[in-house]
């Protein structure tokens, strides 16, 4: 079989389409290819952007040309407008909740989006916290249990707060964030590439100087590009 065939083997297998990392994940299975290089991740890379056959969705996600009629049109993003932004945040959420699992941390997701969908699963599948740990006073728990993507670590304390805004008000993440500045964690806000002006606007506000030496922007495509380069490194530190 060749390289591209097996590709779309699992791709077929998976209802047409997938994650560049799960493509990663069970290509690699299929005992009958021979990889004649030491960088098959790198492959699968090239062999997704062949337009005779595939096409991409969103950042990280491809399908197959044969499979655009049959994708369920969540899947493919084409609902109405009033649904786009919560696809967009929930396919997000699932990255990074499994980015999370497979860096050994416990993941979280609010009680208000447990039954949204990471492609085909909800979002309460894949988050290993059903709920939130007690980890600190009451209304600073009741606030952190709003943020979209939580991981906690080992001793049950938050390691990363996740925002992700893909058309709400960015200014409200960083009011989360000010309020919970006195843990030493992570803040992200993560949102598409040409938000990044509108972000560094509102963090430059006095108002949150505490917390704009701490907080990051993530656009889509690296947390797509995180994904995938997690699962290759656990598939590599596997074979150890």
């Amino acid at each position: 079989m060749k390289q591209y065939e097996a590709v779309i083997q699992v791709m077929k297998a998976n209802g047409g389409y997938a994650t560049l990392g799960y493509l990663y994940s069970e290509v690699m299975k299929i005992s009958d290819v021979t990889w004649k290089t030491k960088t098959p991740f790198a492959s699968i890379r090239r062999i997704v952007q062949d337009n005779r056959f595939f096409f991409k969705i969103r950042p990280g996600l491809w399908a197959l040309n044969d499979y655009k009629s049959k994708l369920p049109s969540s899947i493919l993003g084409e609902v109405k407008e009033s649904k786009k932004a919560e696809y967009t945040h929930s396919y997000y959420q699932g990255l990074l909740i499994e980015i999370g699992n497979l860096k050994s941390f416990q993941t979280y997701v609010p009680g208000q989006d447990k039954n949204k969908k990471f492609l085909t699963k909800s979002l309460s599948e894949l988050a290993t916290v059903h709920a939130i740990y007690p980890f600190s006073y009451d209304h600073l728990v009741k606030r952190a249990q709003t943020i979209d993507v939580v991981w906690f670590n080992e001793r049950k304390m938050p390691d990363s707060f996740f925002e992700i805004e893909h058309s709400t008000d960015i200014q409200n993440s960083l009011l989360k964030f000010l309020e919970l500045q006195d843990f030493n964690v992570k803040l992200r806000i993560v949102a598409d590439a040409n938000r990044k002006k509108e972000y560094q606007s509102k963090l430059a506000y006095a108002a949150f100087k505490a917390v704009s030496e701490r907080v990051k922007f993530i656009d889509y495509e690296t947390v797509s590009e995180l994904h995938s380069k997690t699962v290759e490194l656990s598939l590599i530190q596997d074979r150890m």
